[in-house]
């Protein structure tokens, strides 16, 4: 497949990401809670990834199972950290700051790769780093103290994603796609069970009016999940395709600006100082994203 083409899956599946945040945050407005709906999700995202079973793989030895196990136990960890900020923060914050995956892609190439890093990386880290501050402005009557764990869980949610991304580039060449995907994320549904008896509630006790939302993004990020994965796992392009799949943090601040009011967001009501801001921070994070490119 020519590289153009393989970075429009990433591409697609930021845009894809978006539209799954802002169900998710309307979900959580029915009082879901995230550990129910990270168990959706998971159970969503292992039944998206088994099908790709059919596309066969490399026979390994049992006792490499732990490389799949360890990948979906950091795939659990960035979806509970990635859930826990949308539902303590706003999409038009949690979602840029989820852009720091792509630096955090470098550094784990560097570090299990072997992979050296260009200097235009540290200055993109830089931009990226400006760009945080200003998309966590917000307007002075809220607490600051409602800040941190969204702005902290996004940033570990980067990191779980970041690692689990770089070690799906080394491992699926020795498994094949087809193996190792609808395992890793077969182990993710199989740990999940984890989660149940952190329920505020059965899952039959989930409103009505929840179900659309919560099954809607949980289908749309498995999706996208799906098609990221594959492309890192068939071409090899971790760094690449994260580049292009962290321009979700401008369509998450324009989205929700434009049409958040349709998924009963109501983070359009920000001032417009504070909107001035975080544009300016997902256009930095977008700068930084050239900067990588050149």
């Amino acid at each position: 497949m020519p590289p153009d083409v393989v970075y429009l899956v990433p591409a697609v599946s930021s845009v894809v990401y978006v539209a799954a945040a802002l169900s998710m945050k309307r979900s959580a407005s029915f009082g879901v809670g995230v550990w129910r709906s990270t168990f959706v999700a998971n159970l969503t995202v292992g039944a998206v990834f088994a099908p790709l079973w059919v596309l066969g793989g490399h026979g390994r030895e049992w006792f490499w199972l732990w490389q799949p196990a360890l990948g979906g136990a950091l795939f659990l960890l960035g979806q509970i950290a990635t859930f826990v900020a949308l539902e303590h923060g706003d999409v038009s914050v949690t979602t840029p700051v989820l852009g720091l995956k792509i630096m955090m892609v470098a550094f784990f190439t560097v570090l299990l790769l072997s992979v050296p890093v260009p200097l235009p990386l540290w200055f993109a880290a830089g931009l990226s780093t400006i760009g945080i501050l200003l998309l966590n402005r917000k307007d002075h009557a809220r607490p600051a103290s409602r800040r941190l764990l969204p702005l902290a869980a996004a940033v570990a949610a980067a990191a779980s994603f970041a690692c689990c991304d770089v070690l799906i580039q080394k491992w699926v060449p020795a498994w094949g796609v087809g193996r190792f995907l609808p395992l890793m994320f077969g182990s993710v549904a199989v740990l999940s069970v984890a989660l149940i008896p952190r329920f505020s509630a059965p899952l039959t006790a989930v409103p009505r009016g929840a179900w659309p939302w919560l099954l809607g993004g949980s289908t749309a990020f498995a999706v996208q999940a799906a098609a990221l994965a594959y492309a890192i796992g068939a071409f090899g392009q971790a760094t690449g395709v994260n580049i292009v799949y962290s321009s979700r943090g401008l369509w998450s601040v324009l989205a929700v600006w434009k049409i958040g009011h349709w998924f009963g967001n109501e983070e359009q009501a920000m001032s417009a100082p504070v909107l001035r801001s975080r544009i300016s921070g997902a256009v930095l994070m977008l700068l930084a994203i050239a900067l990588v490119l050149l």
